[in-house]
């Protein structure tokens, strides 16, 4: 059992492990006025958190994977990227943490539509909800060094998810060719906005990283 997986507090969520309980407390006080202002929130630096979100989405807090998604839930809501570096915050502090690739994976979407007037709707591991568009645009990162494609799609204010494989599969079924800036690419519609993933003179289906 992880370290978080024995207390309850009063609201029947599971306890913070020790060192992160004043940001869960906090976070817990902001989610019942609806999402927590982030972005109004520049507290002092604490210092940082011996907290990891692995690639594939598992946050871990001394090497142990935090098992109760409500707590996992809570430390997200309260998540901040300035430049490089990730933070959890509240309005009277802010502690570094690791992240690994993206702080959410997208575990799933569903599609509307077809072709410039499609749809896609993306739910991360921790129940978040975006369609894609204008705000929450999908990227394809290649890596040089490996020559792998990773897809990503942005949740907010500078945090993103990567799409899981199974899910990039799917999206690569229903992707299609589309003049962008005078030549012809290969990517996806989804809220109004065509995203490339590769010219279509060079195409070959990436696979994810």
């Amino acid at each position: 059992m992880g370290n978080d997986d024995h207390k309850l507090d009063s609201g029947g969520i599971p306890a913070a492990p020790p060192g992160a309980e004043s940001i869960a407390g906090a976070a817990r006080e902001a989610a019942k006025r609806g999402p927590a202002p982030v972005h109004l929130w520049n507290p002092p630096f604490c210092g940082d958190l011996d907290m990891r979100i692995a690639r594939d989405g598992t946050w871990y807090y001394l090497g142990t994977p935090i098992g109760r998604k409500p707590l996992v839930k809570l430390f997200s809501s309260v998540l901040k990227r300035e430049g490089d570096r990730y933070f959890l915050v509240t309005p009277v502090e802010k502690c570094g943490i690791t992240v690994e690739d993206a702080p959410f994976v997208a575990v799933d979407f569903t599609t509307e539509g077809s072709g410039a007037s499609r749809s896609i709707s993306f739910t991360t591991q921790v129940d978040d909800v975006v369609v894609a568009g204008p705000d929450h645009p999908i990227r394809l990162a290649h890596h040089p060094e490996t020559g792998e494609h990773a897809p990503y799609v942005m949740v907010r204010a500078g945090l993103e998810a990567l799409i899981d494989r199974k899910s990039f599969y799917r999206l690569v079924e229903i992707a299609e060719c589309h003049e962008s800036g005078g030549i012809e690419r290969f990517g996806l519609w989804s809220g109004g906005v065509f995203f490339p993933f590769i010219d279509a003179a060079d195409l070959e289906r990436p696979e994810p990283g």
